[in-house]
């Protein structure tokens, strides 16, 4: 389009992104007083859970077709027979999903005729697995266009599709329900986020379509470096937009990888780093064998694993408790009955003895970090002492159980000292009403019209709530693995209907994430606490196997089971709401294949970015000619491989939770890439310099934040204080990054000289169309 046609879009995108900025920020910002608007009726809760998404999808959808209907159809593009492909791919899609219920169908009427549980699981694995094998062998090339961008010959509706399975990740899929089970609305002052993932992983996509996919696309790339290279010039642009590539999707990866060895130890039932070993052989096949073109089709048969694993049992249990199927619709009076379970549960007698208990321990925990050292001797000593007393009875089982609490102490004061805190802190969490669950509907900690810290705790709570919002949104529009899906599409309309399709498709899952969550909750509260622990399902005991998935324990000694008790890891919810919910054991397979679907998919997408980021942008500088084409795809392959081997063996050391990992990649990206990129499209002044600084303050101020507010860092190098500022958590660093960042770009472009634009590399013709 020309500048004239870009000029008369500024209404509609103005219109468009002032809703979009109101929806995402304003109504939340009100939202304990929307709960007084329709008492007994959580329209809070529902609007951050649902509302929200759905005005985002209308705000995607309106773009699209506004700008396509404005814009000159593209004479080069062959409408006719790009409609014919499509259809066979339709026809192709359609025959394979019909494969997949029969073969399930197969294996549940086997399930019913004595088939035993790990052939189940194997043929299910072995058949998904090779399907991807087939889609990776089938797509292989090594031509630079199709390994890079498909041969920008994909078709919207299945580019969204598979941008919706690359995005979809393990942390979508594997922990978002567990996360909201745990945190509820809003989660707690210390750890932000609830229904903010939802909101943030979703209303980024108004600031994809609005500001960046069809901006980008239309200058025909490779990589997002490409984009700084060809905007500022020089080598510095392309270098750090490389680095920043790297960091933040390897940080994205390792969550990915550790979900692969999850899901693959449960379902085959090895260890799980053999199961990363064993889940990175399916990432590698198509990304390293046929780069994009076979991981794009490869993660479009993901999508549909993915959402027939998360859809079947959350609308099995929502129809099993209240007779509704469609659990967006029937969820929330579920989610009014929690209300006045967790009221109960508050004021119980046993749920108090058992807080009691949490908080005498603790009590206990913090008097011996006063002394650390004359602790351990003193509890050591009593130990041996008592072993020693027993004399005769040596052999008995008392006496191994002092052995083995004996072993069991810290072997120095400096582990000592970071185990009792650790342990101190977490006693002192599930000391709070309820375990340390948060009230699920009730929106943000504290109280506006309580006490001052009451009030404090409320304003906290809220600023947190939206800064994270504020970070998943933005660094949805920098995250360097999803846009590189945007440039797979022929012309620059697929592009704005890709992504209007990929929120579409996202839409399915994140609408039934917040009910899954809230029927699972209840099962729990209304039918397992309150049982006798020798009466508890079947299913507990077996997940209980991994505490950090499932612990339960008689903290009170009443033989009875209370909430405060329990203890439920975010990934568990997902994984065993099959078993939950009552279904046969081939849906907890399909569950599983769900999960291993949504880490491959997204594993896939960040390995070829590393890959491509390090062969075509640093290693070959963006060097396109026609001699280097075949070196730099093997190159690509090379690096991939490398960097897949090392996210494995980071991902094996168990690193902090999938959630925390995935949202600190967010951070990174937004503040690294989205100010310099989108002033770099929309203002001509930004400079080489601008950019460059904007870049490496962003990356540096967030990845500063994030790193110097981690408690072993700030215990090494000395630091008082929480080192928070305005109180806001590192998980939400990049709403410093990327202030600094926007601030350095503007600065430093307006005090350095910029390139004259015909002249500079902004001279594309392609850039002049912006």
């Amino acid at each position: 389009m020309d500048m004239v046609a870009t000029r008369r879009q500024w209404p509609l995108h103005t219109g468009l992104l002032l809703t979009w900025f109101v929806a995402s920020f304003g109504v939340v910002f009100f939202a304990r007083d929307l709960q007084d608007l329709l008492p007994g009726w959580p329209l809070a809760f529902w609007y951050a859970a649902q509302g929200a998404l759905l005005v985002f999808v209308a705000i995607v959808v309106v773009f699209a077709r506004a700008a396509n209907r404005r814009d000159a159809p593209d004479g080069d593009f062959d409408s006719v027979s790009f409609g014919r492909k499509t259809r066979r791919y339709h026809w192709r899609f359609a025959i394979l999903l019909l494969g997949m219920l029969a073969l399930l169908l197969a294996l549940a009427m086997a399930e019913r005729v004595g088939l035993r549980k790990a052939w189940i699981a194997g043929i299910f694995l072995s058949a998904s697995l090779m399907v991807y094998s087939i889609i990776g062998v089938y797509g292989r090339t090594s031509e630079a266009a199709e390994y890079y961008v498909a041969g920008r010959r994909i078709p919207g509706f299945y580019n969204g599709m598979a941008t919706a399975a690359d995005w979809m990740s393990a942390a979508s899929f594997i922990s978002l329900a567990g996360g909201l089970y745990l945190q509820g609305f809003s989660g707690s002052g210390g750890q932000p986020g609830g229904l903010a993932y939802i909101m943030g992983w979703t209303g980024g996509f108004c600031l994809v379509a609005l500001l960046v996919a069809p901006y980008l696309r239309r200058l025909n790339l490779y990589t997002i470096p490409d984009f700084f290279a060809m905007r500022f010039g020089g080598r510095w642009p392309r270098m750090i937009a490389a680095l920043a590539t790297v960091v933040v999707s390897f940080t994205y990866v390792v969550a990915q990888i550790y979900g692969v060895g999850l899901i693959t130890s449960r379902l085959t039932g090895v260890h799980f780093e053999i199961g990363i070993l064993l889940g990175l052989g399916g990432v590698l096949v198509c990304s390293f064998l046929g780069g994009m073109r076979a991981v794009t089709w490869t993660q479009a048969v993901q999508y549909w694993v993915m959402i027939l694993a998360f859809l079947i049992p959350v609308s099995w249990l929502a129809y099993k408790q209240v007779g509704n199927p469609m659990a967006p619709l029937a969820y929330i009076q579920q989610l009014q009955k929690i209300g006045s379970l967790e009221q109960e549960l508050v004021n119980s007698p046993a749920e108090k003895q058992v807080i009691a208990e949490y908080a005498r321990r603790a009590d206990v925990l913090e008097l011996k970090l006063q002394d650390v050292e004359q602790a351990l001797q003193s509890e050591r000593r009593e130990l041996r002492l008592r072993l020693n007393s027993m004399g005769t009875r040596a052999d008995d089982e008392l006496a191994n159980q002092l052995r083995r609490e004996l072993a069991a102490l810290p072997r120095d004061v400096a582990i000592a000292r970071e185990r009792w805190t650790r342990m101190a802190q977490d006693y002192r969490e599930r000391a709070k009403p309820l375990g340390g669950v948060a009230s699920h509907a009730l929106s943000f900690e504290g109280d506006p019209h309580g006490k001052p810290e009451q009030q404090q705790l409320f304003q906290t709570s809220r600023l947190n709530f939206l800064a994270l919002v504020f970070c998943l949104m933005v660094g949805t529009a920098g995250l360097p693995h999803l846009l590189t899906r945007y440039y797979t599409t022929p012309t620059v309309a697929e592009t704005r209907n890709s992504v209007a399709w990929s929120l579409v498709f996202i839409a399915l899952l994140y609408v039934s994430a917040p009910a899954l969550a809230v029927l699972v909750k209840y099962e729990v509260m209304a039918h397992i606490v309150g049982q006798p622990f020798d009466e508890l399902p079947g299913w507990m005991a077996q997940w209980s196997r991994d505490a950090s998935l499932l612990s339960f324990a008689d903290v009170n000694g009443d033989g009875i089971l209370q909430f405060a008790e329990l203890k439920i890891g975010p990934d568990l919810v997902m994984l065993a709401s099959p078993e939950i919910s009552g279904l046969p054991y081939v849906v907890s397979v399909l569950v599983a294949a769900g999960g291993l679907a949504a880490a491959l998919s997204t594993a896939d997408g960040l390995l070829l970015t590393i890959g491509n980021a390090l062969a075509h942008d640093v290693y070959f500088e963006g060097d396109s000619s026609k001699a280097q084409s075949m070196r730099r795809v093997m190159w690509s392959k090379f690096a991939l491989l490398v960097v897949a081997l090392i996210a494995a063996y980071v991902a094996a050391q168990r690193p902090a939770g999938i959630l925390y990992l995935v949202a600190a990649s967010f951070s990174l990206a937004g503040a690294a890439f989205v100010p310099a990129m989108v002033l770099g499209i929309f203002w001509r002044r930004t400079t080489r310099l601008g950019a460059v600084g904007g870049m490496l303050t962003g990356l540096l101020v967030t990845a500063y934040y994030m790193v110097v507010n981690q408690s072993g860092v700030r215990h090494y190098l000395g630091l008082t204080g929480d080192g928070l500022w305005l109180g806001i958590q590192p998980v939400s660093a990049g709403l410093f990054g990327v202030c600094a960042g926007l601030l350095a770009t503007v600065v430093l472009s307006l005090v350095s000289t910029p390139e004259p634009f015909e002249s500079a590399p902004g001279s594309h013709p392609g850039w002049r169309k912006l």
